[in-house]
C-alpha cells in the first residue's frame, strides 16, 4: 500500500535513506551520507513523500521523495528490492504529475536501467558538486 508520509516515519524513512545510499553508491564514501543525515532528516518533512507499506506486516519497505516536479530519490531497502515497490512508488508519482525529473549517478546502473525500462529519457550529463560525480539528469513526461 502505498501512502501520504506522516511524522512518525521519519526514523524508519531515515533509515532507509541511509542504508540504502550506502549500498546502491559504493562509489562515495559512507561518510558523505552520514554526514548528510541530520540535514536530510532536517528537510524531509518539507518534501512530497510517499512511501510504501508492506501490507501483512505494515512495516515502511520504501518511499519516494519528490520536490514540486523533481524526484529527489526513490528508496526501497535492500530485502525488499526487485519486488515492484520502486515500480509502485514512481507509478503513484506519475499519477500525480504530468513531468518528472531527476538525477542519476552514472555509476548507479541499475537505478539507471530502472529509469530507462520506466521511460524516462537521458536529458543531459552533469557533474554533481557535492561528490564530483558524473550523474544523468532524465525526464518522464506523460
Amino acid at each position: 500500500m502505498i501512502r501520504q508520509y506522516a511524522n512518525c516515519d521519519i526514523d524508519t524513512v531515515m533509515q532507509i535513506w541511509l542504508n540504502t545510499n550506502i549500498q546502491a553508491h559504493n562509489f562515495i564514501s559512507t561518510d558523505y551520507w552520514r554526514s548528510n543525515f541530520d540535514v536530510v532528516k532536517e528537510m524531509l518533512p518539507h518534501a512530497e513523500i510517499y512511501v510504501h507499506e508492506d501490507d501483512c506486516s505494515k512495516q515502511i519497505d520504501g518511499f519516494i521523495g519528490l520536490n514540486g516536479n523533481y524526484i529527489e530519490g526513490v528508496f526501497v531497502k535492500e530485502a525488499a528490492q526487485s519486488k515492484g515497490i520502486g515500480k509502485q512508488l514512481l507509478d503513484h508519482a506519475k499519477k500525480v504529475k504530468s513531468t518528472l525529473r531527476l538525477s542519476v549517478y552514472q555509476q548507479n546502473k541499475k537505478a539507471i536501467q530502472f529509469y530507462l525500462r520506466e521511460e524516462f529519457c537521458i536529458q543531459f550529463e552533469n557533474i554533481d558538486n557535492n561528490t564530483g560525480e558524473k550523474e544523468f539528469v532524465m525526464v518522464w513526461n506523460r
